[in-house]
């Protein structure tokens, strides 16, 4: 599986060897951190030992943000004799970190239960994790959400790439938000894609509770006279021809 890796990672970046930043990063033995392995032992596996920032079919670095108390995981198992470990733990993430660090670490402990399916990998037919979120979900009632169209940076149309619709909605997000980008989570969607030309996808961030206007509603701000009460239920007249505001409804007394 290591050799696989590489092989098909070191192919990759031959497609475009002078991308900056680079598609993938090879192994690279002189920062790789090896424990307590010494000697030959030492130079041979960081010599092809695998980076672990992207997520690979054993599991890797999986930045999920249900992935919390609760949660399950069920990991494909390659090799005999396989290895466990668990962290880094994040306070709060969204679904993605697009800032690469886009979350709040924090010190911790994991309390865990360990099972071993024995041929699980061929009774249930998977090549990479299942997951079971946590039924402890984040709630959120409050987002900018952020669009982004296939047009990239250059101007240029392209004919519904979700990827530059993607890239996009992250560039129009981390423009304005980029000081508090570690601090709120993201939430990626896609919509639009009745349109032919476009394919339009949006970053959805949640404000904190200091972050919020003090408005349950949209309030549209017009001088006019006192707001005579229409007989639509939640709507008020603001004195304008097309001018409304919106009110949230209330019990009645």
């Amino acid at each position: 599986m290591l050799a696989t890796w590489n092989q098909r990672e070191v192919d990759f970046i031959k497609t475009q060897p002078d991308r900056v930043p680079p598609l993938a990063n090879p192994p690279f033995a002189a920062t790789a951190h090896m424990g307590k392995m010494t000697g030959d032992a030492r130079e041979k596996a960081a010599g092809e030992g695998a980076r672990t920032v992207p997520p690979r079919e054993h599991g890797g670095n999986c930045d999920i943000k249900d992935l919390s108390r609760g949660s399950k995981i069920f990991f494909p198992v390659y090799v005999d004799g396989a290895g466990l470990s668990v962290g880094d733990l994040h306070f709060s993430q969204g679904d993605g970190e697009i800032t690469f660090c886009g979350a709040i670490e924090m010190a911790g402990w994991v309390h865990m239960r360990v099972n071993v399916i024995k041929d699980g990998m061929a009774k249930y037919g998977i090549r990479n994790p299942i997951f079971k979120p946590s039924p402890i979900t984040p709630r959120y009632d409050d987002y900018l959400i952020f669009e982004g169209i296939s047009v990239d940076e250059a101007g240029k149309q392209h004919y519904l790439d979700v990827h530059i619709a993607y890239r996009q909605a992250c560039l129009n997000e981390r423009r304005p938000l980029h000081a508090c980008a570690r601090a709120a989570g993201t939430q990626q969607r896609g919509s639009g894609k009745c349109e032919r030309r476009h394919a339009c996808l949006n970053g959805w961030r949640a404000r904190s509770a200091g972050a919020r206007r003090r408005s349950r509603a949209p309030v549209r701000h017009v001088r006019s006279p006192r707001p005579a009460r229409d007989p639509s239920a939640g709507m008020r007249s603001t004195g304008r021809r097309g001018s409304w505001r919106t009110t949230p409804d209330r019990p009645a007394a």
